[in-house]
């Protein structure tokens, strides 16, 4: 599919609100035919990803020590993860220090994968994802890890009000830049 007719496409699902705020941009290179063109997400003519740009206003994390010191960051414990630290520890650890254990482990988990998903989001290329978004279910793209994919759902039309309202624990756990769409999103309910 060609540039013109996929940003077409995108933009045709774009939620009313958003329409004209949020732009799908693209530059190639006419005489270096090996060197790919780069694609980006552009709101209110402001560039606010680009896929191979790290040095934009929204926290790319390059390690992850940076993810877990990171005060914006809130991860939910529940008490099935604290009983499951209490376990292996044969309750030789005090109460508190549990919860800073179970904590720990599952900020170790998530710094992970956003680490991943950030790093796949620099190697990624724009097109093959958006194809994938107009081939897929809504809801697989809001559940994947893919940071793209969730940018691409939360603009979308098709997601609406109670549904964006609903997200707001999961929000948490993604990375600023879906972050920073989904609040987009909430402000044009």
């Amino acid at each position: 599919m060609t540039w013109s007719k996929l940003k077409k496409n995108l933009e045709s699902f774009l939620c009313p609100a958003l329409d004209g705020r949020v732009e799908y941009r693209a530059s190639s290179y006419r005489y270096l035919p090996d060197k790919a063109g780069t694609c980006y997400i552009a709101v209110d003519k402001k560039n606010v990803l680009n896929m191979s740009d790290i040095n934009t206003s929204i926290r790319w994390y390059q390690a992850e020590l940076e993810i877990k010191n990171d005060s914006d960051i809130q991860i939910p414990i529940n008490n099935e993860e604290i009983e499951a630290v209490r376990n292996e520890t044969k309750g030789m650890v005090p109460e508190d220090r549990l919860q800073v254990i179970a904590r720990s482990r599952k900020l170790s988990e998530h710094a992970k994968e956003l680490l991943s998903a950030q790093s796949s989001l620099s190697k990624s290329n724009f097109i093959v994802v958006a194809n994938k978004f107009l081939s897929t279910p809504i809801e697989e793209s809001i559940e994947s890890n893919d940071i793209l994919l969730n940018i691409l759902a939360l603009v979308d039309r098709r997601v609406g009000k109670k549904r964006i309202l609903n997200m707001t624990e999961k929000m948490k756990l993604k990375h600023p830049i879906v972050q920073y769409f989904y609040e987009l999103r909430l402000s044009t309910l």
